[in-house]
């Protein structure tokens, strides 16, 4: 091997060495969580597949003014669930389908309907935020 292939063969290796220990490190931060989204000024964060993320999420939904979760027949949890949430003018603060049975949902302090949407049925429910409160959904589809 020429000198030059050498060093790039030692830079590649240190590069791939490092980014390992850090891409870990990166992941530790978050707590397990979902990487939050946004929509408006609206802040969520869905998931709850693996068992870490799901453990996450239930650990940081008092810290939320809104937690919901997706379940259907037998306790099975649901994911592909599309949410529509409105606040008491009718408008539209967020529209997104859940990756998983857990969605976490920053809101303002106000009234609000959800509709939670899976495989063409609907639930809706009516919910008020307070200045420190939060709200707990749970949405069941038992076919």
């Amino acid at each position: 091997m020429t000198k030059l292939k050498q060093r790039w063969f030692a830079a590649l290796t240190l590069s791939a060495a490092c980014a390992v220990p850090f891409a870990a490190h990166a992941q530790d931060d978050t707590g397990g969580l979902p990487q939050p989204l946004h929509q408006g000024d609206v802040t969520f964060v869905t998931g709850g597949v693996g068992l870490d993320e799901s453990q996450a999420l239930r650990t940081e939904a008092p810290r939320w003014p809104l937690s919901m979760r997706f379940t259907g027949a037998g306790a099975d949890y649901l994911a592909d669930v599309h949410v529509k949430i409105t606040d008491g003018a009718g408008a539209a603060v967020l529209q997104a389908d859940s990756r998983g049975p857990y969605m976490l949902v920053q809101l303002h302090p106000g009234k609000y309907t959800v509709k939670a949407t899976y495989d063409g049925h609907d639930q809706t429910r009516t919910i008020t935020i307070g200045r420190n409160g939060h709200q707990k959904l749970d949405f069941s589809w038992n076919e």
